[in-house]
This record gives structure tokens, sequence and C-alpha cells, in this order.
């Protein structure tokens, strides 16, 4: 399958379900469309996100992620976040840990735009896996299982991308369904 047949692929298999989560990104066809908003908009726009939005502001990230950028945003939902061993988040949201939320967070984040159509040049160019530099410094793998993108983070644990190519005025989001450790 040629890199845009795959693109095209993911964008019809992954985009549907976002635009139901994120009610600013209406879809166009086979991807999301541009939102007006950057991704944090992106992300409190949508009911699945709010464990999401409350960290991000707990760690004090709201103003760099409301940057410039172009930011990619691997967000997980706030299933990912429940299904974290108990206490977790909650040890992660207190301000003594803000660093260490702060560190999986930007473990979440890749500088640049890496909407579908990219990631999977990108894997196809690896021979069927990517390494992706994330803001926090470590780096995520992502790779194809049949036609969905998976994310293995430092800790061994992956993550499946579960819509893509949410585009905001800022960057990309791309929703998961596991919460990725540095």
């Amino acid at each position: 399958m040629n890199r845009n047949a795959l693109a095209i692929a993911l964008s019809l298999v992954l985009a549907a379900p976002l635009a139901a989560s994120l009610p600013h990104a209406a879809v166009a066809g086979s991807k999301a469309a541009m939102s007006t908003g950057d991704v944090v908009d992106g992300a409190m726009a949508s009911a699945d996100h709010e464990t999401l939005v409350a960290a991000v502001k707990a760690a004090g990230l709201v103003d760099t992620l409301k940057g410039r950028g172009p930011f990619t945003v691997f967000a997980p939902t706030d299933a990912a976040f429940e299904a974290l061993p108990a206490g977790t988040v909650d040890t992660l949201l207190q301000p003594q840990n803000k660093a260490k939320l702060g560190s999986v967070l930007t473990y979440h984040v890749v500088p640049g735009k890496v909407d579908a159509t990219t990631l999977a040049g990108q894997i196809q160019a690896g021979n069927g896996s990517a390494r992706l530099t994330t803001v926090e410094g470590e780096a995520l793998v992502a790779r194809l299982d049949g036609s969905t993108v998976t994310l293995t983070d430092a800790q061994g644990n992956t993550a499946r991308v579960t819509a893509a190519d949410v585009m905001q005025s800022n960057g990309v989001i791309h929703v998961i369904d596991t919460v990725l450790m540095p």
C-alpha cells in the first residue's frame, strides 16, 4: 500500500470517532477540518479529555500549548487516565509533583505538525516503525497494527490512536487510548 493510500485509510478509520468527541472539529470528507482554536481549545472542547485539560492546567502548560507551535498532541482520553493504577492521577495533580506531571504531559507532545499522512510516511520510510522525539526529550515508537497506529513508550506500554487529524490553529491532535510514560 502506498503512503497516500495508507494515510487515506488511516483517516477514514480514525477521523469520524474524534469528530463526535471534539465538537469544534467538523469532519470534511475523510479528515477532520481545521478548528479556529489551538490544541488546548481542542482538548477543552472534548467531553472525553477533562482529565487531560485539568492536568495541563495543573502543570502550568496552558500558555505553552497555546503558543505558536506547531505541536502534535497525542491526547489520552479520560478512560485512559482512569486505567492508570489507583491514585496515580491524584498523586500527579498534587503541587509537589508538578515537574513529574509536566514530564508525563510533554511526553505526549511532539514538536511540529505530524498528521496521519506524515506519520504513515515516516512509518513506511522506517521499514515499519518511526521514532518520534517528544518535547519531554524521550522517544515514542510509532507502528502500524493493521490500519491502527500504535505508539510504544519508554516503559513498553502501547497506546492505540483511536482518532486522528484533528487540525487546530497551532497543530494537530490525535486521540489515544493509553497514558504514555517516559
